[in-house]
């Protein structure tokens, strides 16, 4: 039995699933633009990384811009992208395909809101925040949300020269300062949503004490493994019946102390997803 039908028979024997998921899922889909230079990011963000050097998206948040409005025109660029462009492969339709009528619930530490496209949003913790909101870049004097629907849809065609006008630049309805996308950063606000999000995971995994639960990880890279990929295997590790899977074409590792309830598969995740989900019947 080859690894992908092995991954099918723990989905069918599985009481309820947990899908974890980082950066590398994005990147199964086509949308390879976080962490590389690709023409997907080069295309869309030729200024910024010819001006700055960075190459990929993510260096971006690390980038000190020559100001404030230049800085907002990069956060609508890449707003835009996550919002206009659509993932380039059907990976998100062959895990729904895979998954079936299980009860489940999907864990990211992604930002790029892909996972509530495609599943209802009470089934998705986004632990890591998201572009669903943005935040005051005081986060000591302001703790709430602000929804980024309407309000960067509107902001886009005001940029001049990849600068944002500086009195459109969002700001805090408490003191005025500007405002920055809730993501995991020094400023990142963990107030009620971030507890929600988390809540959401727990709940289901109270709903689901004592049965057989397949951990199902995918696209977990070396930066912030504490989030998703530590958890399931302490998970499986101590709960009775439990089964951990990991994906991941680089990087497909488990505790030493789960090997024996532990499949790695190291292929691409798209193509091991596309795979598996035409076995299901």
């Amino acid at each position: 039995m080859n690894k992908i039908e092995q991954l099918v028979d723990q989905v069918k024997a599985a009481d309820a699933i947990v899908v974890g998921a980082g950066s590398g899922m994005s990147r199964a889909t086509g949308l390879a633009s976080w962490y590389e230079d690709s023409p997907l990011y080069m295309d869309n963000m030729k200024y910024f990384a010819k001006k700055y050097g960075f190459q990929g998206l993510f260096q971006g948040f690390y980038t000190r811009f020559e100001s404030e409005e230049e800085h907002w025109a990069f956060y609508l660029e890449l707003y835009k992208m996550m919002t206009e462009i659509p993932p380039q492969k059907p990976t998100y339709e062959y895990l729904r395909k895979l998954i079936g009528d299980k009860p489940v619930h999907y864990v990211t530490t992604n930002q790029d809101m892909l996972f509530t496209k495609y599943f209802p949003e009470e089934q998705v913790s986004e632990i890591q925040g998201s572009w669903h909101y943005f935040q005051s870049s005081r986060p000591a004097s302001d703790r709430k949300l602000y929804p980024t629907k309407g309000m960067l849809d509107v902001l886009y065609d005001k940029i001049e020269d990849h600068r944002l006008p500086s009195d459109l630049i969002p700001r805090s309805d408490v003191d005025g300062a500007a405002l920055i996308p809730w993501v995991r950063g020094p400023e990142f606000l963990e107030d009620q949503e971030y507890y929600e999000e988390h809540q959401k995971w727990n709940k289901f995994m109270g709903e689901h004490r004592g049965e057989k639960i397949l951990f199902l990880e995918m696209g977990v890279g070396r930066m912030t493994p504490m989030f998703i990929q530590e958890p399931f295997w302490e998970m499986t590790q101590y709960m009775p019946d439990s089964f951990y899977v990991n994906i991941n074409p680089r990087d497909a590792r488990t505790n030493p102390a789960i090997e024996d309830c532990s499949l790695l598969v190291d292929e691409d995740i798209n193509d091991a997803l596309k795979a598996a989900s035409e076995m299901i019947k």
